[in-house]
């Protein structure tokens, strides 16, 4: 008997790879599989693969092709980023504006450059949707500030940031922008200059691309230094022999998204809002998470008064349901996450929080199965959670 399909949920940790995606890759593990730095036939292949990668990314995000450079993802992209630019800057000033709510990738690079190496962050809170507001930015810029870091949309709850507001309350100042856009790219305008960024960090597992692979784009002109050396790939921002089948895939991808996106946000929003009414109407105690109409087309994030969230994922997954939590349990110890602690969220429904996330091959069956199951999970969830604490 065949297994029975599993139901994924959890498309902002990461998404299966596009048939057309692979592809594109195919040809670069195998026939044209040379180093780009050669100067051999085989060679010359790989680069052009590379140089069509990079003016497509160019295209896509509405910048100069010397403005991208290309790395293992997301994580590397937010480093370089922000310690590039605070490396480069150094002399001018070693203040660093960032926002309660990031990824871990750019909350503890700013934590380590403050730690151990002399700079000063400021992290501004959030409002109980998870919103930064631009004239807290504003007031946190000082005359030593040298970057303002602010996520494009959060991972966790979904809350879209007023980014061209916070660039424009930066660049008053002076102060060159970062954003994390890892997790808008398959339903979010990119456009830089509409944004207003001038640096922008992408992960192509987050979009149908290959896992190991992302882009930084970095704006002519922003002091930035390199902080992987070696060769001089990348124009000598990023040492390393690049991945040429990883990023043709990766702006493969990019592309399909770009032209993708109205039916993305349709088909999502419409399952997202489906979960969301059900929820909220059938399950008592339920809170959503993030703002309500300012959150990206997939995300549905949740709070349970009263649960353990470790019981609702494995339970979840007991029906053959893939999602994730923003809180972890361990030895019986429930941490809520940092981002629904800085939206003023209490240990007792932070405890049972509940992120899914749809995509393209996200079915109305699937949602009408989560639906059908979530309920009695929620109210074992609960039960566990008064065990274990009694």
């Amino acid at each position: 008997m065949a297994e029975p399909r599993t139901i994924y949920l959890d498309h902002a940790a990461t998404t299966a790879v596009h048939p057309g995606v692979v592809e594109a890759m195919l040809p670069y593990f195998t026939a044209s599989y040379g180093n780009p730095s050669g100067s051999y036939a085989l060679a010359r292949e790989a680069r052009k693969a590379l140089d069509r990668a990079r003016d497509d990314a160019a295209e896509l995000l509405g910048c100069r092709n010397t403005e991208i450079i290309f790395t293992s993802g997301g994580s590397e992209s937010d480093n370089l980023a922000i310690n590039g630019v605070a490396f480069a800057s150094r002399d001018r000033g070693r203040h660093i504006v960032t926002s309660a709510v990031e990824h871990h990738a750019v909350i503890h690079t700013c934590e380590y450059l403050e730690r151990y190496l002399g700079f000063d962050v400021t992290v501004v809170p959030v409002d109980a949707m998870g919103c930064v507001d631009p004239a807290d930015i504003e007031r946190a810029i000082r005359p030593d500030t040298i970057l303002v870091s602010i996520m494009l949309a959060n991972n966790e709850v979904g809350t879209i940031q007023p980014l061209a507001a916070i660039a424009s309350a930066a660049h008053h100042r002076g102060v060159p922008v970062h954003t994390d856009a890892v997790q808008g790219a398959a339903s979010l305008d990119l456009d830089v200059d509409r944004l207003g960024v001038d640096l922008l960090s992408l992960s192509a597992h987050k979009f149908s691309g290959p896992k190991g692979v992302g882009l930084l784009y970095v704006r002519r002109g922003t002091p930035i230094l390199p902080q992987q050396r070696g060769g001089g790939q990348e124009r000598g921002m990023r040492a390393g022999t690049e991945n040429t089948a990883g990023i043709v895939g990766a702006i493969a991808a990019l592309r399909i998204a770009r032209d993708e996106l109205d039916a993305y946000v349709a088909h999502c929003s419409t399952l997202r809002d489906r979960i969301v009414e059900s929820v909220l109407t059938h399950i008592e105690d339920a809170v959503l998470t993030g703002h309500p109409t300012e959150r990206l087309a997939n995300n549905a994030s949740f709070a349970f008064r009263g649960a353990d969230g470790e019981a609702l994922l494995m339970a979840l997954d007991a029906e053959g349901i893939a999602a994730s939590a923003g809180s972890a349990c361990t030895s019986g110890t429930l941490d809520v996450s940092h981002v629904l602690r800085s939206m003023g969220i209490d240990d007792d429904l932070g405890g049972g929080s509940l992120r899914l996330t749809v995509g393209m091959d996200t079915a109305h069956e699937d949602v009408d199965r989560l639906i059908e199951v979530l309920p009695a999970i929620v109210d074992r969830a609960r039960a566990a959670r008064r065990m274990s604490v009694g």
